[in-house]
């Protein structure tokens, strides 16, 4: 079968399509056929090897696939061959026709939705969820501001939101980005490009800040983020690309807590509670991944040039 190798680290360049031998699940495994891979930024670090953390080369990039079940092992109940399925993880990569997962890493994927759909539900998906309820607590009536709204997690943190009864505020710096934010259901949609916006965010809800910030840009935003924030507010750091300097002080005026965000540090627990929350959403449609681009698994170098771009809207996945 195809997949891409990276066999060293470095820049996109390093990512090559190559025949690689054909996979066989184990006993508690499941072999799916991929119909469209999820291309998330944590790739490129790992293929960068930013702060040590590359896999052992040479390895096959990726995590988020979805696709068909083509075989399981002997001790796989639950999952059967012709499933569709979408993928969280795999013991392989997802870069492929075909990826190799243990069972808890395949979740169904529902009619309604398309490969291209479940490939982009995990990372950005279950980053949100993380984010928003487990590690900021939000809750139903609570208000919101989504960073980068339009991108793929900004754009699942949204529709999350809103389907739990938050009050939404996203922000974006394309006209294209704004209405795409508006139309995956937030309240209100900024331009984080425009001096006073953190100071609308405050008009917007009467004086008192938002009781949560999702932050996806940590490096620019951290030290403001405090003037948009209610008492005793929730900041969640999901993204980050350099060091900032803050005063702590802004903090404790607030008792707010600055939280991180990694959706590797899930425990087994929340995985399940995430995924089956996510599976949901997908079937009643109040979850509706937004695809920006398409592209053959061959332009994989591509895709990972694309998807650090700002202003990009949904997200971009690879097609074997």
């Amino acid at each position: 079968m195809k997949a891409i190798r990276v066999s060293e680290y470095g820049g996109p360049s390093v990512l090559k399509l190559e025949e690689v031998s054909a996979l066989k699940p184990g006993p508690t495994q499941v072999l799916v056929r991929n119909h469209a891979v999820g291309v998330n930024p944590v790739d490129t670090y790992l293929r960068s090897n930013t702060d040590n953390r590359g896999p052992k080369l040479p390895y096959t990039p990726g995590s988020d696939s979805a696709g068909v079940v083509e075989a399981v092992g002997e001790s796989v109940k639950g999952v059967k061959a012709g499933d569709r399925v979408y993928v969280g993880g795999t013991v392989s990569g997802a870069y492929a026709e075909q990826t190799l997962c243990e069972q808890t890493q395949v979740h169904a994927l529902p009619g309604n939705a398309s490969f291209a759909q479940g490939a982009a539900v995990n990372v950005p998906y279950a980053t949100a969820f993380h984010a928003l309820f487990h590690r900021a607590h939000g809750e139903s009536g609570e208000s919101v501001l989504v960073h980068g709204a339009s991108g793929g997690v900004g754009i699942a943190a949204v529709q999350l939101a809103r389907a739990r009864g938050l009050t939404v505020i996203g922000t974006a710096g394309t006209d294209k980005g704004r209405r795409t934010v508006l139309e995956q259901g937030a309240h209100y949609v900024l331009d984080h490009n425009a001096p006073s916006y953190l100071a609308e965010v405050v008009k917007l809800t009467n004086g008192q800040g938002v009781d949560v910030i999702l932050e996806m840009l940590a490096n620019v935003n951290l030290q403001k983020d405090f003037g948009a924030l209610a008492m005793r507010g929730r900041i969640a750091v999901i993204g980050n690309r350099g060091n900032i300097e803050i005063n702590p002080r802004l903090a404790m005026n607030k008792n707010a807590a600055i939280l991180g965000v990694a959706l590797f540090h899930a425990s087994p627990a929340q995985l399940v509670g995430i995924h089956g929350a996510l599976v949901e959403g997908l079937r009643n449609g109040s979850l509706r991944p937004v695809i920006h681009e398409e592209l053959p698994l061959a332009q994989a170098s591509k895709a990972h040039e694309a998807v650090m771009q700002n202003g990009h809207v949904g997200k971009i996945v690879l097609v074997p």
